[in-house]
């Protein structure tokens, strides 16, 4: 085997940025078949092949140590972007866009950075917010750098940050919400940023007891 050189170290960041869906019910869904070995092989896009020897992602029981189960929690990790630790980031395959809170970027002392330039975000239920604008901000994935384009909203919601398909598209993320943990290629192999499960089910337990407050 080839000797590879290590990815170099994400800058220092300067701050932390923290805030903040969770019940361990899981309503009718059997886990028994989560427990064989799942293999991802990464076959499309030939410039993962160029940096890499072994192509394939893989998931088995070992990954689900330390994480509660059965679960339904969502996949939220943390992250250096520009020059801030970011943490409460949401993985969400399903969301066509990165999103960034506004108020997140104040935090980050880059607001400046912000191109006005609004979008429309629909969500499922057909409720919508009006951007502010576009920022492009760097993220450092396990020596993986990437600047990412974000969409800036004003409002309150539960994470700091949405990585949604843009970014797990161009990084090749192969996310897996039962392991807790995000696996992609890199000119140093496979690397991976596990999720703070006990962040996600905090978050959840805010949102449940807001909801049922609000139905009284």
């Amino acid at each position: 085997m080839k000797n590879r050189q290590e990815p170099p170290k994400p800058p220092s960041p300067k701050r932390t940025v923290n805030v903040i869906s969770g019940g361990e019910d899981i309503n009718g869904v059997s886990y028994t078949a989560a427990n064989k070995t799942s293999k991802i092989t990464i076959t499309h896009g030939k410039r993962v092949w160029h940096v890499l020897e072994e192509g394939n992602i893989t998931f088995n029981d070992a990954y689900t140590d330390g994480v509660l189960i059965p679960h339904n929690d969502a996949l939220v990790i943390s992250l250096i972007v520009h020059d801030t630790n970011v943490k409460r980031v949401l993985i969400d395959p399903g969301s066509s866009v990165n999103i960034i809170l506004l108020r997140v970027l104040r935090e980050m002392q880059d607001e400046d950075g912000v191109i006005p330039k609004e979008h429309t975000l629909s969500g499922f239920d057909n409720s919508s917010v009006v951007t502010k604008g576009e920022v492009t901000l760097t993220t450092f994935a396990e020596g993986v750098v990437k600047d990412t384009k974000f969409q800036v909203v004003d409002m309150e919601m539960a994470y700091n940050m949405i990585l949604g398909r843009p970014w797990i598209y161009e990084m090749v993320v192969v996310p897996s919400t039962w392991h807790q943990v995000i696996k992609f290629p890199s000119p140093w192999g496979i690397c991976q940023i596990r999720g703070d499960q006990h962040t996600s089910r905090a978050i959840n337990s805010v949102a449940d007891t807001s909801t049922r407050s609000e139905g009284k």
